[in-house]
C-alpha cells in the first residue's frame, strides 16, 4: 500500500524512482541470502558476492519502478479503473519478473497469503498470480480510500476478496478420502553443503543417508525419496572414483521391494551434464528426468563469454544443460511429476507436468546452499502453492529441511522441520483431475496483460483531456 499511495502523490519520473528503490530495499530485505550462498558456496570474494546481490536487486526493483510510474496514473483516476488496473499491472510485471532472461519468480505477493483462509484453494482457479491480484486489489483500496477519505474504496477492495476465497474455499473441499494405499518414506539426512576435501566428513553424511534409508525400508512397494545432491559426490554412471558403489547401495533397497527416488548428474551424448532425478524400481527399471529450468549462475553461465569471472556456485556449475521436455515417472499406478528444487517456483512448468498426466508431484531439493536463512521458508511457500494450484498432493524431500508431505489442497500435512535428521512416513493416493488453473494457466496472466493495458490508455485519455480542458479555459 505505501508504494502505491507515495507513488500517486510523486510526478512520473519521481514515481519511477521512488518505486525503483522501494524494490531494492525490499528484495535486499527479502534475499540476501545470495551473497552469502556465493560467497560460502561459490566461494566468491565478498565483495562480488554483494556486488552480485546489488546488481540483482537493482533489476528486480525496474519492476517495482515500472509499476509506480505506469499506476500513478490509475491511482490518480481512481474509481474502477484503479481498482482493476492496478493488481492488473502488478501481476503483468510479476509473469515478466517470472520469464525474462530465464525468470526469477521468487517471492510472489500471493504468497503473503500463504495461510489466509481460502488463498490456496482460489489458486486452483487463478493460480498464483490470481492471488497476487487479489492482494493488490486489497492494497489498492486502502490506498485510494486514504486517498479519498473515504472507505468505499477499501470497502469494495476487501468484499470482493472475501467472497471468492469463501466460495473457493467451499469449491475446495475434498469429499470422501481417497484409499491411501501407496506407501512413501522421506529421507531427511541434514547434511551440510560444507564443501571439504576431508572424506571422512563426506563419508560420514553418506553413511547417514543409507542408514536412515534402510531403517526407511520397512514395507515393500515403499517409494523412497532422497533430497537433491543427496549421494554426492557419487554418481550413477560415469563416477570415475567410485564405480558403481551408488547402484550397488540403491540395490540392497531395491532388493527389499522398494523402490528409490534420487539425484544424479546424468553425463548424456557428447559429455553434456543433466542434473537428473532417477527412479530405480524392485524390478531393476530405471527411469530418468532431466531438470528443465536450471538456476543461473550456479547449474549454468548466462551469456558465459561475456562473464567469465562469475564462480561456479553448485558443483560442476556452469556445465549443466536442461532437460529439453516434460517427463512423469511412474510408480505403483501412479504419475510422478517431478521437479528438483529451484524448479517449485516456475508455476506453468508444473502445470505442463500435470496436464501430461501427473497425478502425485515429487520434488527433489537441496536448500543447505541457504543455510540458516529466510530463504528455505520462502520456497516452501512457494512449493505449497505448486500443489494447491494443481490440486495434487506433493512429497517433498529437502537435505536439511523442509521436507513434507503437502495435501492436494496445500495444507502441510507433517513435515519434518529444518535442520533435522530423520525419515517422514506415510502413504498417499494421487488425483486425475484437472484444476481450472491446470487446463488454463495463462488465463490469469493474460488477462491482467489486457486489463492494464486499457486501463492505462484510460488513465492516460483522461489526463490528455484534462490537460486540454485546462489548456482551453
Amino acid at each position: 500500500m505505501p508504494l502505491i499511495y507515495l507513488a500517486g502523490r510523486s510526478a512520473g519520473r519521481q514515481a519511477f524512482l521512488f518505486g525503483w528503490l522501494h524494490g531494492v530495499v525490499s528484495w535486499l530485505v527479502g534475499i540476501p541470502w545470495i551473497a552469502y550462498t556465493l560467497g560460502v558456496y561459490g566461494q566468491l570474494p565478498g565483495f562480488l558476492s554483494v556486488l552480485l546481490l546489488l546488481l540483482l536487486a537493482a533489476y528486480l526493483g525496474l519492476y517495482h519502478g515500472l509499476f509506480a510510474w505506469l499506476g500513478r496514473d490509475l491511482f490518480l483516476l481512481g474509481g474502477a479503473w484503479a481498482l482493476a488496473g492496478l493488481p492488473a499491472l502488478w501481476v503483468a510485471l510479476e509473469v515478466v519478473q517470472g520469464i525474462l532472461f530465464g525468470g526469477f519468480p521468487w517471492n510472489l505477493a500471493a504468497y503473503t497469503w500463504v495461510e489466509v483462509p481460502g488463498a490456496l484453494s482460489f489458486s486452483a482457479w487463478g493460480g498464483a498470480f490470481g492471488v497476487s491480484f487479489l492482494v493488490l486489489l486489497v492494497n489498492s483500496g486502502l490506498a485510494l480510500a486514504l486517498r479519498r477519505r473515504s472507505w468505499v474504496p477499501a470497502a469494495w477492495a476487501m468484499l470482493l476478496p472475501a467472497v471468492l476465497l469463501g466460495l473457493a474455499g467451499w469449491s475446495g473441499r475434498d469429499g470422501e478420502a481417497p484409499a491411501e494405499t501407496r506407501p512413501f518414506r522421506i529421507v531427511q539426512p541434514n547434511i551440510s553443503m560444507v564443501q571439504t576435501p576431508d572424506w571422512t566428513v563426506v563419508e560420514e553424511g553418506y553413511r547417514r543417508l543409507l542408514d536412515l534409508s534402510r531403517e526407511a525400508c520397512d514395507e515393500p512397494g515403499a517409494l523412497i525419496l532422497w533430497p537433491e545432491s543427496a549421494g554426492w559426490p557419487l554418481q550413477l554412471e560415469g563416477d570415475r572414483y567410485f564405480p558403481g558403489r551408488l547402484r550397488q547401495d540403491l540395490e540392497t533397497l531395491t532388493a527389499r521391494g522398494c523402490s528409490v527416488l534420487f539425484n544424479s548428474v546424468f553425463e548424456g551424448a557428447e559429455g553434456r551434464l543433466y542434473n537428473s532425478a532417477f527412479l530405480l524400481s524392485p524390478d531393476g527399471q530405471m527411469a530418468r528426468y532431466d531438470k528443465r529450468h536450471l538456476v543461473p549462475w550456479g547449474e549454468y553461465v548466462p551469456l558465459g563469454n561475456l562473464f567469465p569471472f562469475v564462480g561456479k556456485l553448485a558443483r560442476n556449475a556452469g556445465s549443466f544443460v536442461a532437460g529439453k521436455q516434460t517427463r512423469n515417472l511412474s510408480w505403483e499406478g501412479e504419475q510422478l511429476g517431478l521437479g528438483v528444487c529451484y524448479e517449485s517456483i516456475f508455476p506453468f512448468e508444473t502445470a505442463a507436468s500435470v496436464r501430461d498426466g501427473a497425478t502425485v508431484l515429487a520434488t527433489l531439493s537441496n536448500d543447505a546452499w541457504y543455510g540458516e536463512s529466510a530463504a528455505r521458508k520462502q520456497l516452501f511457500r512457494a512449493v505449497r502453492f505448486r500443489a494447491a494450484e494443481n490440486r495434487r498432493p506433493q512429497l517433498r524431500a529437502a537435505i536439511t529441511g523442509i521436507s513434507a508431505r503437502i495435501a492436494a489442497d496445500g495444507r502441510v500435512v507433517e513435515n519434518l522441520g529444518l535442520d533435522r535428521r530423520g525419515v517422514l512416513r506415510g502413504s498417499l493416493s494421487g488425483r486425475s483431475d484437472l484444476s481450472p488453473f491446470t487446463r488454463w494457466p495463462g488465463l490469469v496472466p493474460w488477462a491482467s496483460f489486457l486489463g492494464a493495458a486499457f486501463a492505462i490508455i484510460a488513465a492516460r485519455r483522461k489526463k490528455h483531456d484534462r490537460r486540454r480542458s485546462t489548456a482551453t479555459t
